[in-house]
């Protein structure tokens, strides 16, 4: 590599590999042509998001490559297309922007999918509908009971109880 190269490289926080490759001379097998290899880029995370946001800013990026590529390959092919004169030419170019288009509508259905997964605590319907009781009737009938009775000493709070009986 280049002392440019390896600045970068330093700079960067990459680390450099080294692979060499065998070339088979009979039954001796020589090493020649190193070939000296960087790591991948790291990917760049946000501690500070959420992991959905994450997700969100990543695949974003990507639609945004994908889209511009594919850009690049439609005006290649039209070139190619108008030089050629030829039917299959402007097939791959019609099936190419209809990629191109896919991908665009992935990158809004991707905006919606971030707004639901945003309101989605927020609209949460906390009221049950149906309740299953698993128990036996005893249980239900004890259960009951104890509700019906709680009903009735909160209703009566603060109001002294009637005596029926008759006696003052």
């Amino acid at each position: 590599m280049s002392k440019l190269e390896d600045s970068v490289n330093e700079i960067l926080g990459l680390d450099k590999r080294t692979y060499k490759h065998a070339k088979d001379h009979g039954n001796d097998m020589s090493y020649e042509n190193e070939v000296m290899m960087t790591a991948p880029v790291p990917r760049k995370i946000d501690e500070t998001k959420t992991d959905v946001d994450n997700d969100y800013e990543n695949s974003r990026e990507n639609y945004y490559n994908l889209i511009d590529k594919g850009n690049e390959a439609i005006n290649g092919i039209l070139e190619i297309a108008k030089e050629g004169q030829h039917p299959r030419a402007y097939e791959v170019a019609g099936q190419l922007i209809g990629q191109v288009a896919s991908t665009v509508d992935k990158l809004q259905d991707l905006q919606k999918k971030l707004k639901d997964l945003k309101e989605l605590p927020k609209t949460a319907n906390t009221n049950i509908k149906n309740a299953l009781f698993v128990g036996s009737t005893n249980e239900l009938q004890k259960m009951l009971n104890r509700k019906q009775e709680d009903e009735i000493i909160e209703g009566e709070a603060g109001q002294p109880k009637e005596d029926n009986t008759g006696d003052k």
